[in-house]
């Protein structure tokens, strides 16, 4: 079989091998992440239950779901994931954020396939989910499009794709680049690339190019009095998050 073409972005993966060590520091480079997770979550398990028709309010309400998530890191979403009762894999193409997940999932007494991979080798060797999270990863690789057709190959007819990135425009460079990189320090100066951020207009046609339905779109708004997020229909200024089904 050949070796699949690959969308991983060398440069882009460095910056991230440099921060592995302090994935679970809710104060350290990956503070944003820790800040935004309780409201990306808020909006995965309710795509979630919504499509496969589950009760949030029961006991492992994902039991039986099989959940890719792309760029999993240190395991920010796999772990709830897990703990909700989903069989997790995650995935990363930093090489020193798997071992970081890996010891963070056993000493919190779960069990997550976390390797050290590729959405492009994963789809070739034939795996497949119910679920594919991609949270703040398109903007990242080297071919947006074939990122999102490998993606498109991991799932299942009729599975659900959640993907969130930033838009691009300049309030974007304002809060993303100069706010938190310079200002606040939130990240490193040089983690993102501008003009590498996707308007949702864009990121629907491609997920259409790519073979997958677009069903919704929603922002993340930051509310800085609050120092809170919270989910909009209509400010998607910023941080913005997309679901979209393979269809049947």
């Amino acid at each position: 079989m050949p070796t699949p073409q690959t969308t991983v972005d060398p440069g882009e993966i460095a910056k991230f091998e440099a921060m592995a060590a302090e994935w679970w520091d809710p104060n350290g480079k990956f503070k944003p992440l820790h800040m935004l997770n309780p409201c990306r979550l808020d909006y995965i398990t309710a795509q979630i239950a919504g499509e496969f028709d589950r009760d949030l309010g029961g006991k492992l309400p994902f039991a039986g779901l099989r959940i890719l998530d792309i760029g999993c890191g240190g395991g920010l979403l796999s772990e709830p994931m897990a703990r909700l009762g989903a069989d997790v894999v995650g995935a990363d193409a930093a090489e020193r954020n798997i071992p970081v997940a890996r010891v963070h999932a056993e000493q919190s007494g779960l069990d997550i396939d976390y390797r050290h991979t590729t959405a492009e080798d994963l789809a070739a060797s034939g795996e497949s989910f119910d679920v594919v999270l991609n949270m703040e990863v398109v903007e990242h690789v080297a071919s947006p499009i074939d990122y999102l057709r490998a993606v498109h190959d991991l799932l299942k007819p009729g599975g659900l794709h959640i993907c969130s990135t930033l838009n691009r425009n300049p309030k974007s460079f304002m809060m993303a680049i100069v706010g938190a990189e310079h200002v606040m320090r939130w990240l490193p100066k040089g983690t993102h690339d501008w003009s590498k951020f996707i308007t949702p207009d864009e990121l629907f046609t491609l997920l259409e190019e790519a073979g997958l339905e677009p069903v919704d779109r929603k922002g993340f708004v930051f509310n800085p009095i609050t120092w809170s997020w919270r989910l909009s229909d209509r400010d998607l200024s910023v941080n913005y998050v997309t679901a979209s089904l393979r269809p049947a």
